[in-house]
């Protein structure tokens, strides 16, 4: 990993403010793999051996409830960390990492994340910054699957995918990984049928299009009003 340049995280959001030295230093103790689309990264509950940075690709989290119910928690972007089990005190994963696509990224062994966290402040830091947004982040995906409306569910599960991931189409913003019906509505807490459903009406009044494991938000302000519960149905 001695060959890597150091650019190619310098920029990342966990790395900012990190030296030159720094970056050489954990990239030395890096290894490189690349994942194959649908192919586990890590599972739930799994002993929590590494950490990881994902570089290229996008990776589905998901979370198995205690009655079997697959549950998508969040999707992972390239420069985001994924496995950082160590800094919410776990030894063991909380959830599954899926490549939602063939994947490219970077491992290290989870017993370097306390001598990272300490030799390296900034990437302490920063991780955990990040660990505190996705917790805030998942306290309002509890508050939404029990106060809010499916639509409104959707809405705002596709709003937030196409922050993230979205990429400009002469359609619209383009969802930029392979993302089903069924997804969708792993990522809702409802069904395949009331997805479906809501995809349809969405097609038929403009505000979407889908094909075959893609979805295009063609308007996103109107979108975001449903989302808030501004407009009908």
């Amino acid at each position: 990993m001695s060959r890597l340049d150091r650019t190619l995280i310098a920029d990342l959001a966990p790395f900012q403010g990190m030296h030159a030295a720094d970056l050489d230093t954990m990239l030395g103790q890096a290894r490189s793999m690349r994942i194959v689309k649908e192919t586990a990264i890590f599972e739930q509950e799994g002993e929590a051996h590494s950490f990881f940075l994902l570089l290229d690709g996008h990776v589905r989290v998901v979370k198995t409830t205690p009655d079997g119910q697959q549950v998508i928690v969040r999707y992972i972007s390239p420069g985001e960390l994924l496995g950082i089990a160590r800094a919410l005190g776990r030894t063991t994963y909380p959830a599954s990492a899926i490549a939602a696509v063939d994947c490219v990224a970077l491992a290290w062994p989870s017993r370097l994340w306390s001598e990272f966290a300490a030799a390296f402040p900034s990437f302490g830091a920063n991780t955990y910054k990040a660990v505190g947004a996705r917790l805030q982040d998942a306290h309002a995906r509890v508050i939404e699957m029990s106060t809010e409306q499916v639509d409104r569910r959707v809405a705002h599960a596709l709003l937030k995918l196409i922050q993230q991931t979205g990429r400009k189409t002469e359609d619209g913003l383009l969802i930029d990984f392979p993302l089903s019906r069924q997804d969708i509505a792993d990522m809702t807490g409802t069904t395949l049928h009331t997805v479906s459903r809501l995809m349809t009406v969405w097609e038929e009044r403009g505000l979407v299009k889908s094909g075959r494991q893609k979805v295009t938000v063609v308007q996103p302000h109107k979108l975001l009003l449903l989302a808030e519960g501004h407009v009908d149905k």
